[in-house]
């Protein structure tokens, strides 16, 4: 490997730690699958550019974070990190998909009977060995 190469290496590795301030753990729990929506807020002053660059590809339309990862050319962890910040800030949101959302006027709507069944199903079929717990009646 050439000295070229290393330096660059390193130039990138100090390139995430400035863009991250030194954190690897975002402060939300946050899977590869994790969809984005742009919110009502802004980010903070001081927020790096690929902040913005996250909140102008969730306003074209909805964003995975593996996707946001792959377009900025960042490691996955601090891409996180960075939607953790704007999730604070209210500037990126999860939307709630409509099987979870509450309906109109009532509040207290609750997951159909067939999308909890699913659910069990599979989990089951992830973790067939896990422990049973019994049905309510």
């Amino acid at each position: 490997m050439s000295t070229h190469g290393g330096a660059a290496e390193d130039s990138t590795f100090v390139r995430t730690y400035t863009l991250t301030r030194g954190r690897t753990r975002p402060r939300h729990l946050l899977g590869l699958e994790t969809v984005l929506d742009a919110g009502p807020g802004r980010p903070g002053p001081g927020q790096a550019e690929e902040c913005e660059e996250i909140l102008v590809l969730c306003r074209e339309h909805r964003r995975s974070v593996t996707e946001l990862a792959g377009r900025l050319g960042r490691p996955v962890t601090a891409v996180k990190v960075l939607v953790s910040d704007l999730l604070d800030a209210d500037a990126l949101v999860v939307p709630v998909t409509a099987p979870y959302a509450a309906s109109g006027t009532d509040a207290d709507a609750r997951p159909s009977p067939q999308l909890l069944a699913a659910l069990s199903a599979g989990l089951k079929r992830k973790w067939p060995d896990a422990i049973a717990y019994p049905q309510a009646g």
